[in-house]
């Protein structure tokens, strides 16, 4: 929400001082008209003459305005506004045809819009076989990055990131540090791999060291990207579980060892001095089967915390990751070249732990040892859980399957995974068993796998869309971070695009944020997914006045965070950026309320005061009116929206930058101080 700012523009200034002139014009003459008539008291064709010679003057200067302002005036306004849009957008619609004094201009500038067109259609067929390869390898690229497992990042020189795919946006959910253009720092701050990036070798060699993150440790391999620009590749991997197991329950195995070797070596000693005692009685012997039967329950117990050990190993094995039961079904189905033979799921799909491959292959062995015993057929897959474990259960009609049948399958040779391990044997990585069993019913029969279970809940979220926003290679060529940011130009600033709504206007009279809506741009590019949208929790009712505007009520708002919550991540998001809104100083003022504890004093950027600088003779600088002139859209729903409002602010913003430019004015220090120009001119309003 915009608040209204005072003054009129220049135009309605100018009408004003026309009719002031026509209106005193009018009066003066008929005033003197009046003294005349009663001084000389003409008559007839005399009186009028006089009468409208008198009043010719100020009815000449209306009709002379009437006709400038029909004729050439509004002509030459919306000449300007059709000018503007075209250097913003050569291929926008054309609204406003010249008219008036101005029609002659019509086929010629027709004819510049045409063939401005067409040079561009030739310039991009000539570059169209070009592009075509560009544009497959941009394909296969992106597509290699979404399917990859491995996060990934790329950075230049200045560690800011270049490419980054979905398995690190992944690892980094909700880090407001993760990218394009933002500084590896922000993401990755620990002093030893920024040592690490500093010292890596230019021939490609990796390095790796681990890094903290959170509560997590990342091992991060390191390498120089030979023959750039110092850009550098980090490969990274959760060795969290694999740091807990090490540390935890193999250390404790380790240390284990000693024990049961005392243990043995003292049963060994004392079975062989019993051994040479066997025909004697009384203290020795007592004392030797003491020991004996002290060691081995010692070695009893020892044995039991082993067991536990391997059971923990196996849980906290690397292989053994959260699955999905309904995904292992549609993967054993797609593994079938049978097509009667598969599973259909029932019940309640749940998550455990397991390994996928081994467990694929195993059930696929199953389901070939099943083949004979059900004839063809469906089987159904169900999940049951209990109390530390989850049921596998493969279900069909008929008997169960005999202990003998059970045995010969768990003695089966997986040739499909490495050393070709036994059925038991994958069981067993599993901490796992089988058995089969009749249902209740009488007529059906199950196999059951405990598996071990896992506290993650919640279905898997839906797979992303793909976005053409994991890499920029353009950012390389950039300025340094740390170059002077006055002098830095506009297309290569990073700009954090933002807005707000607010339960009221009276900002200052207790009216507060309800909701912060923010995207950025990277290289003169707007990324619209990496986008920063929250509710914001205002601490009192929210007027139904506002609500008509915006469409937020308490409910929406209802268990957000406060503003003093919030303000800490939207800073964390803006990082080095500057900041742009349109009417900014209202935005400004309601995210930093006295006592916000957070400064927003990076430079800022305003759309309304730049517009106004640009083109002080137009009407309507307020965002509905701009994005008309520049031939803007707002998504349905989403005007009066936080984050709508900041994507149409940022859109506004790249169309602006083209007339920018045409007017000399190239970096930010420019900018400010055209923006500042506009400061003291009330000729425009917003809203």
């Amino acid at each position: 929400m915009a608040k209204r700012l005072p003054g009129l523009p220049r135009r309605q200034r100018l009408i004003g001082l026309w009719l002031l002139l026509s209106g005193v014009s009018i009066f003066g003459g008929a005033t003197f008209a009046l003294w005349l008539d009663t001084l000389f008291k003409p008559e007839g064709l005399a009186r009028l003459a006089l009468w409208m010679g008198c009043f010719s003057g100020g009815g000449t200067i209306f009709l002379v305005g009437l006709l400038l302002e029909r004729q050439l005036f509004t002509p030459l306004r919306h000449l300007q506004v059709q000018l503007a849009r075209l250097v913003a957008n050569p291929d926008a619609r054309d609204d406003y045809p010249p008219e008036g004094w101005l029609r002659s201009l019509g086929p010629d500038l027709v004819r510049v819009r045409d063939a401005w067109r067409a040079d561009r259609g030739r310039l991009a067929t000539a570059h169209a076989e070009g592009a075509r390869s560009a544009a497959r390898i941009r394909q296969e690229l992106e597509t290699l990055l979404q399917v990859l497992d491995t996060p990934l990042l790329l950075c230049d020189q200045h560690r800011r990131v270049l490419l980054f795919n979905q398995a690190a946006e992944t690892l980094f959910e909700g880090h407001h540090g993760l990218g394009l253009g933002k500084r590896l720092e922000a993401l990755l701050p620990a002093a030893s791999l920024q040592d690490a990036l500093g010292q890596l070798p230019g021939d490609g060699s990796p390095r790796e060291v681990l890094v903290p993150c959170d509560e997590r440790w990342l091992r991060a391999v390191l390498r120089r990207v030979p023959g750039s620009h110092g850009e550098s590749l980090l490969t990274l991997t959760d060795t969290t579980a694999a740091w807990t197991s090490e540390m935890g329950a193999r250390a404790e195995l380790l240390d284990s060892l000693p024990r049961l070797r005392r243990h043995s070596a003292s049963l060994t000693s004392a079975a062989d001095a019993l051994t040479t005692l066997r025909g004697a009685s009384g203290e020795m012997r007592g004392r030797l089967e003491k020991v004996i039967d002290e060691e081995s329950q010692a070695l009893g117990r020892d044995i039991e915390e082993l067991a536990s050990l391997v059971e923990r190993m196996q849980h906290e094995g690397e292989r053994l990751v959260p699955l999905w039961s309904n995904d292992l079904w549609a993967a054993l189905n797609e593994r079938q070249a049978d097509p009667t033979l598969r599973v259909v799921p029932v019940g309640m799909p749940a998550w455990f732990k397991g390994d996928a491959t081994a467990l694929l292959v195993l059930l696929d062995s199953l389901l070939e040892a099943l083949r004979s015993h059900l004839g063809g057929g469906e089987l159904e897959g169900e999940v049951c859980l209990g109390n530390r474990r989850v049921y596998l259960d493969l279900v069909w009609r008929g008997q169960p399957l005999g202990e003998r049948q059970l045995n010969e399958w768990q003695q089966q040779r997986l040739d499909d995974l490495p050393l070709s391990p036994r059925v038991a044997d994958v069981l067993r990585q599993h901490a796992s068993d089988a058995w089969s069993l009749a249902d209740a019913d009488g007529e059906h029969a199950r196999l059951r796998l405990p598996l071990p279970a896992t506290e993650r809940v919640g279905a898997p979220r839906p797979a992303t869309e793909p976005r053409p926003e994991f890499h920029d290679f353009g950012i390389a060529e950039l300025p340094p971070p740390d170059a002077e940011l006055a002098a830095r130009p506009l297309r290569a600033l990073e700009v954090v695009a933002f807005d707000t709504e607010t339960t009221g206007l009276e900002l200052r009279r207790g009216d507060t944020v309800i909701s912060i809506g923010a995207c950025r741009i990277v290289n003169a590019r707007l990324l619209a997914s990496e986008v920063f949208d929250v509710r914001v929790d205002p601490g009192k009712p929210i007027p139904p006045a506002s609500t008509a505007i915006h469409g937020i009520t308490d409910a929406d708002v209802a268990g957000a965070p406060p503003l003093p919550v919030v303000l800490p991540r939207f800073r964390d998001y803006v990082g080095d950026a500057v900041i742009l809104a349109h009417n900014a100083a209202f935005d400004l003022l309601a995210l930093q309320p006295p006592g916000a504890g957070v400064t927003l004093d990076m430079p800022v950027l305003d759309t309304l005061l730049i517009s106004r600088a640009l083109d002080a003779s137009l009407d309507g600088h307020d965002l509905d009116s701009l994005a008309d002139r520049y031939d803007l859209s707002f998504p349905p729903g989403t005007r009066h929206t936080a984050l709508g409002d900041a994507r149409v602010t940022a859109e506004l913003w790249l169309s602006l930058l083209p007339r920018l430019e045409a007017r000399g004015i190239e970096t930010l220090e420019q900018a400010l101080a055209l923006q500042n120009s506009a400061l003291t001119k009330e000729d425009a309003c917003a809203s």
